[in-house]
């Protein structure tokens, strides 16, 4: 145990100095007037959001952009009232509604209605987005104002999360913290590394930098399409990763079997399906988060300072969540869940169920 301790006591120094500084909040987005006002197709994939498209739809509708800017609503075979709800809000005259066609063999859900929404954007720029965003009057303005001041291809911002029920405090900041962990945003925004990532939730790129990277057929498989998107734009460009205080999900995590669900949906994906992958992350995984509380537990001064390490790393992300400190030392705890949803997403997969995910079964791909 003496030596576990002293070896999580070295990865935890690392992490907190040398990994990107993952666990600081980044660089967040204020309200800014861009100098350029390109044009803008804003392309928006829906399958049956019919709770929460009037939010998003209409938010978009409204943003004070002072150029030329549309709203692409691709319908995905949705079985409610997604494209009726959407057709009724005000300044629908921006709105462009598409009924998706029949998803061919190899393609995503979603990225095969992103596809064709960006198909009918005659625009400088594209921004996708997804249909259980809110965003704020000056989002729009702000990504333009910031993709031009730092010349880069892409923007995306991760949007800020619900957390309002028990589920939410106690597992989502977590899934920010892990997200910065895999992909520090100082990496992802530095153009001398190949570290490449974006949040789905809010990506504007740059038309000509899209069809540079091959489009969206490019990653057409791909399940985690943010990052693999992300990936292919950094190949010949430059992206900008960041926190957002202008766009919110509101998309809610009732009980610890959405979370489950959410992170099973690309977990095993994320390890490329693959079981050495899988054990080599578990094993890292409780060398990080298990050993630390256990070493503890046996009277280990190194365990014990590899917890407060790792507290201290996850305070930031808690304290932008507005969560007290207090479940900072929570953290090995809520690393167990996510690490058993990881498993049993590589159950899933391996017993032939794959990722279902909006009523749709797919076979794992990494894009």
């Amino acid at each position: 145990m003496t030596t576990l301790a002293l070896l999580a006591l070295a990865a935890w120094l690392y992490l907190a100095v040398a990994h990107g500084r993952f666990w600081q909040t980044g660089q967040r987005l204020g309200h800014a007037t861009p100098p350029l006002r390109p044009s803008v197709a804003i392309v928006v994939p829906a399958r049956d959001e019919a709770d929460g498209i009037a939010a998003s739809i209409g938010s978009l509708l409204a943003q004070d952009y002072a150029g030329s800017f549309r709203v692409i609503l691709v319908d995905d075979n949705s079985t409610d009232a997604t494209a009726a709800i959407a057709c009724s809000l005000p300044g629908a005259g921006r709105l462009t509604i598409l009924t998706g066609g029949a998803r061919p063999n190899g393609w995503a859900g979603k990225l095969w209605a992103v596809h064709q929404g960006v198909a009918q954007a005659e625009t400088d720029l594209v921004f996708l987005t997804d249909a259980d965003i809110v965003h704020d009057p000056g989002h729009l303005s702000s990504l333009v104002t910031q993709l031009h001041a730092t010349g880069v291809d892409m923007v995306s911002e991760m949007v800020e999360l619900r957390c309002e029920s028990l589920t939410e405090r106690a597992l989502i900041p977590a899934f920010v913290y892990f997200f910065a962990m895999l992909y520090p945003f100082a990496w992802v925004n530095d153009g001398l590394r190949a570290t490449a990532a974006a949040a789905g939730g809010t990506v504007l790129m740059r038309r000509a930098a899209l069809e540079r990277a091959g489009g969206i057929a490019a990653i057409s498989g791909a399940l985690i399409d943010d990052v693999a998107l992300a990936a292919r734009i950094k190949r010949a460009g430059r992206i900008w990763l960041g926190h957002s205080t202008l766009a919110r999900s509101v998309r809610p995590y009732s009980d610890w079997a959405d979370v489950w669900r959410m992170i099973a949906r690309s977990a095993y994906v994320q390890l490329r399906c693959a079981p050495l992958m899988l054990a080599v992350s578990m094993a890292g995984m409780a060398l990080l988060f298990v050993v630390p509380p256990l070493a503890t537990w046996h009277g280990s001064a190194a365990g014990a300072v590899a917890w407060v390490i790792m507290a201290m790393t996850f305070w930031p992300t808690l304290r932008r969540f507005g969560r007290s400190p207090i479940w900072a030392p929570a953290l090995p705890a809520i690393a167990c869940f996510y690490m058993a949803a990881t498993i049993g997403s590589a159950l899933d997969h391996h017993r032939g169920r794959g990722v279902i995910w909006k009523s749709r079964a797919y076979k794992g791909s990494a894009g």
